[in-house]
């Protein structure tokens, strides 16, 4: 589960706590309702550059169902392809309604970053196309606001973050789970949280992590993804002491964070990164990349490290 589907998660149970009536209508699940409000799904196709991806498909039950639910509101999360095909109907005379986006995923970058650099500058005309459709586009941090204003997006709104505080804290620390993974007790600990996938640029963090100079490291990975096989033979090459715990979730991955030292960050495609706050208020030091989402949360030399492309050196 992703940082988007947590954040979408939120707002829905905020929306039900209020008193408030939805309907969500995306990628087929299995499911029928989704923090208790109804939910419709549709099929899609598997990307093959990456396949925990689909190309998810309007379907003409959608058009019926906002047409009978008559929505105050139309919320459109990534307007890039299934949201970009309901904006289209609209404007051929489907059923309407105020339309607001939110921007979570720099979609754009991950062309050039699959080998498709051409596709870049189309998808960012695109993405302008159909976020000036739209009333407004909410998105999480100053840094990625500013982006989409350079990039001739103007309606665009904040949209915070928060973090708990009850269940993230120093309070989680483990010594059962940190004796699990640290074989010594000085051994640091370095735990990167999120979806172990390509744009994350995890390759960096484990050639960073095989130049180590400081005693007995670990390197631990919490998530799960389409890019883990191949993460997993890179640190068997380089010899790198690496433990996968796969998915955590409520208090176990609380105490993950906590009983780690310092949280690692290598991804440059981020508009927020909810995990950061996670770690900081865990207590943890993060190491990032100078990028959006990232330096709107690290106070560069007093929470962490912002660390810029002459850092490296190849």
């Amino acid at each position: 589960v992703d940082g988007v589907t947590r954040c979408l998660a939120r707002l829905l149970a905020h929306l039900r706590e209020q008193g408030h009536e939805a309907v969500v209508l995306g990628p087929q699940s299995g499911l029928t309702h989704y923090e208790t409000h109804p939910l419709v799904g549709t099929a899609g196709i598997p990307l093959v550059v990456y396949p925990g991806l689909k190309l998810n498909f309007l379907r003409p039950r959608f058009l019926r169902v906002i047409e009978e639910f008559n929505p105050d509101v139309i919320h459109v999360v990534e307007p890039i392809w299934l949201g970009a095909q309901v904006l289209l109907a609209m404007q051929l005379g489907g059923p309407g309604g105020a339309v607001v986006a939110s921007y979570h995923t720099n979609l754009p970058t991950y062309a050039t970053l699959f080998g498709f650099p051409w596709l870049e500058p189309i998808m960012w005309r695109f993405v302008r196309w159909l976020h000036r459709k739209c009333l407004l586009t909410a998105c999480p941090s100053q840094s990625t606001a500013d982006m989409l204003r350079s990039r001739g997006i103007t309606s665009v709104r904040l949209w915070p973050r928060g973090v708990d505080l009850e269940m993230f804290g120093p309070h989680r620390r483990s010594h059962l789970r940190r004796v699990k993974w640290a074989r010594r007790n000085e051994s640091v600990v370095v735990l990167y949280v999120g979806r172990v996938s390509y744009e994350k640029n995890l390759m960096l963090l484990v050639e960073a992590f095989g130049q180590k100079s400081f005693l007995q490291p670990r390197l631990v990975f919490v998530g799960d993804g389409p890019a883990r096989g191949p993460i997993e033979a890179l640190c068997r090459r380089k010899g790198i002491d690496a433990y996968f715990e796969g998915h955590l979730s409520g208090v176990d991955l609380a105490e993950a964070y906590a009983s780690a030292d310092i949280f690692a960050f290598p991804s440059f495609t981020e508009t927020f990164g909810q995990v950061i706050l996670e770690a900081l208020a865990s207590g943890l030091p993060v190491v990032g990349l100078d990028a959006e989402g990232t330096r709107d949360l690290v106070a560069d030399n007093r929470t962490g490290m912002l660390l810029r492309k002459s850092h490296f050196h190849h």
